[in-house]
């Protein structure tokens, strides 16, 4: 159900974030659900910050969603049970939405699947930090 996008960057920084999002935004079809994998630190929040590029976002740990224009951002790390998503009502929020970009995501993703209308192309995005030995 997914889509893998064989492409991969490596060693970067901070600042290449908003390119990244921006030839990502290019290679997914739209509508697309995002599921960003990573630990704690990794970079998920960074990384949707530079994607939707409004200066607003901020993390939605304690709210759970963010929305803008055209991306529903959700952060699912304080989410427990499967039940939890079906009182949040995503398709409301989807409607108009371009992009879902999830955080801790996956582990809910058969509840997901169901909760999110059809037409929606679903891919992955692994965030890691760069071990401090490649920067030698």
């Amino acid at each position: 159900m997914q889509k893998k996008i064989s492409r991969e960057w490596k060693k970067v920084f901070e600042s290449d974030l908003g390119y990244i999002a921006y030839e990502l935004k290019d290679l997914v079809e739209k509508p697309a659900v995002i599921f960003l994998e990573g630990g704690v630190g990794a970079g998920k929040t960074t990384f949707t910050k530079a994607f939707i590029n409004d200066g607003d976002t901020f993390s939605p740990s304690y709210s759970i969603l963010s929305e803008t224009r055209n991306v529903l951002h959700a952060d699912l790390y304080r989410l427990e049970d499967q039940n939890e998503l079906i009182h949040i009502e995503l398709p409301l929020y989807l409607e108009t939405k371009q992009f879902f970009i999830l955080e801790w995501g996956m582990k809910f993703f058969k509840t997901l699947y169901k909760e999110i209308p059809e037409g929606f192309h679903y891919y992955q995005l692994d965030i890691s930090i760069n071990d401090s030995s490649d920067n030698a």
